[in-house]
């Protein structure tokens, strides 16, 4: 990419397709998208943008064509493309229709598929078994992973603390079966970690991050807050979700450009000439 002021220094930053450093953004769930804004979205961001994730089953309210003309885009500037985590929603409504559900994924174009439970019950076997058939038909699985019955939606604190919190370790073990059955990713939900929370457990965060290996997780980070401290304490390439609003601001403060009163001008990169 010919960068505008291409002689100012910004962090370093592996070309895509990456392995670090994934930029995850949410596509149409708080407020629709169409093509034309994703279009401009990605040609002047696009270069920062790994995965574009449709949430709450979007899709499944839009027409087909503008489902597929969605990941069209995304393909022509290198991004991949997610479901989100609506399985969980196929296996309580639709039990008999889940491998159908990932037949259609792979159909219309999408890249992962991603496997959540933070609303149901179900075992670990069941969930390893789900990242099997995902990647038997060609699709990348992307399993999530929680501490807090109840992640995944808009639950109060109140709701969230009424309900039993997960072991950590419990979901350690959990993504490590995934990683051990072939999860391309395993993503890291923000609810009872730092969203939905009186206060923040980043013990939970360091615990999973060291476990599972940042490398192979992306964490949600709803707000900008949250997305610095994952870069102050785990460095500009660790991956993250956030919303398409925040692409921007996310990524001056991975390259080092700008930042906040904690981080601006404390981010940093070392490229080894080797």
């Amino acid at each position: 990419m010919s960068r505008a002021f291409d002689f100012l220094h910004v962090n370093e930053r592996e070309s895509k397709p990456r392995d670090t450093g994934i930029t995850e953004i949410r596509g149409p769930y708080y407020d629709p998208m169409g093509p034309r804004e994703l279009r401009d979205i990605l040609d002047t961001m696009g270069e920062y943008v790994d995965i574009y994730k449709f949430s709450g089953g979007s899709f499944a309210l839009m027409p087909e064509e503008a489902v597929t003309e969605l990941i069209e885009i995304c393909h022509d500037h290198d991004v991949q493309v997610s479901t989100g985590g609506f399985i969980e929603n196929v296996l309580v409504r639709d039990h008999d229709n889940v491998e159908r559900y990932v037949e259609e994924a792979g159909a219309l174009g999408f890249d992962i598929v991603e496997i959540s439970s933070g609303f149901i019950a179900i075992g670990t076997d069941d969930l390893v078994a789900l990242t099997e058939l995902v990647q038997d038909h060609g699709l990348k699985p992307k399993p999530e992973i929680n501490v807090q019955f109840g992640a995944g939606g808009a639950s109060s604190v109140e709701d969230l603390e009424s309900e039993e919190a997960i072991d950590p370790a419990s979901a350690v073990r959990e993504a490590q079966r995934h990683l051990d059955a072939g999860a391309y990713k395993i993503m890291v939900e923000s609810e009872g970690i730092t969203e939905q929370v009186r206060e923040w457990r980043t013990d939970v965060a360091f615990t999973i991050a060291n476990e599972v290996g940042i490398e192979n997780c992306v964490f949600e980070a709803a707000d900008p807050d949250v997305f610095e401290w994952y870069i102050k304490n785990f460095g500009p390439e660790v991956n993250l979700f956030v919303d398409n609003s925040q692409i921007v601001e996310l990524e001056c403060m991975r390259s080092g450009l700008w930042g906040k009163k904690s981080s601006w001008g404390r981010i940093a990169s070392f490229e080894s000439e080797d």
